[in-house]
């Protein structure tokens, strides 16, 4: 019975966005229903996880077409994995995005909404094209979101990503279109193998990968990461860095192992380019002096960890990536988080600008350096794990320049994270919390003449603006025990614990891992579930 949910996954936020477009009051109703969505998604994940887990695949055709030809939801052990992680981030950004007023713009979780189900869609469908539509639906909301949410240069971000993502969409739609016209079908089941037996099918394929590659910023078409995500709400970028470039990463690893069958003719290109991903990501955080630019740049190099396993087409490759990919989107997710609430408090995302926030804000500063750590490959944070294997994966296939880049970049990744913890968090004590902290912020004025994320003008007194964001605890002489509230250092927390969690419960997630991997590896499984459901 519950391949017969699988379309829910999708529809269930489509039809809660259309509610909340028509809901405009009372405000808790609205925002009871958008975490609830995603909290009862994390739940049926938990449930197809579980369905899952001995090798077997759900599917359901919609249309009432003969398998090959219909619309078909299918759930795996990956796919399964994928959409409790992207649920748990939807849930945490969600609510982080509340307490720093991003929802005070009415269309916020109507966008939310619609943006979760196109991931949910893209994770669980069956078909090429559907993928492609999914992903379109994941993308209308990001331009709006972008756009509305941040500081001046928002609407300068809104215009790169749009554009950008129109020219991979063309990309992709005409690999698609090619790859239709050579094998007949779309359905990922009716192409497995299809590259291995034709070069036309193998271009067609390629050029499939190039698209996912430009949405998921692989070196050299990463530039435009950078230059959006540290311009809109923080809120937003902790969404976009779990959701976005993780679907594209995703199809990659779907596609070659079905339509590529792993060939290992192309597996040296592809560890070249995820070295040279790596590579170019960190050095280019070297140079940043802005807290989420820093980072943005670190997520194309963990983009090149990720897309690895793929590289090193094997049982522990493919699980090494895997087990990577869930804690990168744990991780990456926390670090923008707890840098977000600074920001959104402090009104500043400069490194000179911010200080001494650790003796302030013990909470926040816990959550940034174990998610830091984490992401640098500390123990006994998941980050250890998931480098440890790709390390052992990379000496396994005799990819040892591959495994000297790793080592390297994790030195030079602790260097960035150690940058922004002294500036930030333990340097001497920069500004203070304005008296109206703003409410969205994003990237610095350009000009250097001071913070982008001027707080806007609207209702209410200083003295509410100033405790929007600000915690109401107070010491007896009456000043302000944390600046920070509760509320709003609360969702940063809770992924570093559980990337924590799952670094000492690191052979759950291997076990689930490898589960995915296997049905990568042989995926005649689910080519029989789709094709005669």
């Amino acid at each position: 019975m519950m391949d017969v949910t699988l379309p829910f996954a999708a529809g269930v936020p489509l039809f809660v966005a259309a509610l909340l477009l028509l809901l405009r009051e009372p405000a808790w109703l609205r925002r009871g229903l958008t975490l609830g969505v995603a909290a009862g998604a994390l739940v049926y994940a938990g449930f197809l996880i579980a369905a899952t887990y001995d090798g077997s695949v759900l599917v359901h055709s919609v249309g009432l077409w003969p398998g090959g030809v219909a619309i078909p939801f299918v759930a795996d052990t990956l796919s399964a994995l994928m959409l409790a992680v992207t649920s748990l981030l939807t849930l945490v950004c969600s609510a982080f995005g509340m307490v720093a007023g991003d929802d005070e713009k009415h269309f916020f979780q109507p966008l939310v909404m619609v943006l979760f189900a196109g991931v949910a869609g893209a994770l669980l469908t069956g078909d090429l094209f559907n993928f492609f539509v999914f992903v379109e639906v994941m993308l209308l909301p990001s331009y709006v979101l972008i756009g509305i949410l941040g500081g001046v240069g928002r609407v300068r971000a809104a215009r790169v990503y749009i554009t950008y993502n129109l020219l991979a969409s063309v990309v992709l739609l005409a690999g698609i279109a090619f790859l239709y016209g050579v094998v007949g079908r779309v359905n990922f089941a009716a192409l497995s193998g299809a590259a291995s037996e034709s070069t036309a099918a193998a271009v067609a394929g390629a050029v499939v990968l190039v698209a996912l590659g430009m949405k998921s910023a692989v070196v050299p078409v990463h530039g435009w990461l950078s230059r959006v995500y540290p311009e809109t709400s923080p809120a937003v970028s902790a969404l976009f860095s779990g959701l976005h470039t993780k679907v594209g990463i995703y199809a990659i690893y779907r596609i070659y192992s079905l339509l590529f069958d792993g060939d290992d003719r192309w597996l040296g290109i592809g560890v070249l380019i995820m070295c040279a991903t790596m590579v170019v990501g960190v050095l280019g955080a070297v140079g940043e002096g802005t807290m989420r630019s820093i980072l943005a740049f670190h997520m194309v190099s963990q983009i090149g960890y990720i897309l690895l396993g793929v590289a090193l087409f094997g049982p522990l490759g493919l699980a090494a990536g895997i087990f990577y990919l869930l804690h990168h989107m744990i991780v990456k997710a926390s670090l923008f988080l707890s840098t977000g609430a600074v920001e959104t408090v402090y009104g500043s995302q400069r490194l000179e600008e911010v200080g001494g926030v650790a003796r302030k804000e013990p909470l926040v500063a816990f959550a940034f350096i174990g998610a830091a750590l984490s992401l640098t490959g500390i123990p006994p944070f998941s980050g250890f794990f998931a480098k440890f294997l790709l390390l052992q994966a990379s000496i396994d296939e005799t990819e040892y320049l591959a495994a000297v880049v790793v080592v390297a970049v994790s030195l030079f990744t602790l260097l960035s994270m150690a940058k922004i913890w002294t500036n930030v968090f333990w340097g001497p004590p920069g500004r203070q919390p304005p008296v109206r902290a703003p409410a969205r912020v994003g990237a610095v004025d350009e000009s250097g003449g001071g913070d982008a994320g001027e707080p806007t003008s609207g209702g209410g007194t200083e003295e509410d603006k100033a405790s929007a964001h600000g915690s109401r605890r107070h010491s007896k002489a009456g000043r302000p025990l944390t600046n920070i509230r509760f509320a709003l250092a609360a969702p940063a927390l809770v992924l570093t614990l559980v990337s924590l969690g799952l670094g000492i419960g690191a052979q759950g997630l291997l076990d689930l891992s490898q589960r995915a991997a296997e049905g990568l590896l042989d995926t005649s499984t689910y080519e029989e579930a789709v094709i005669e459901p």
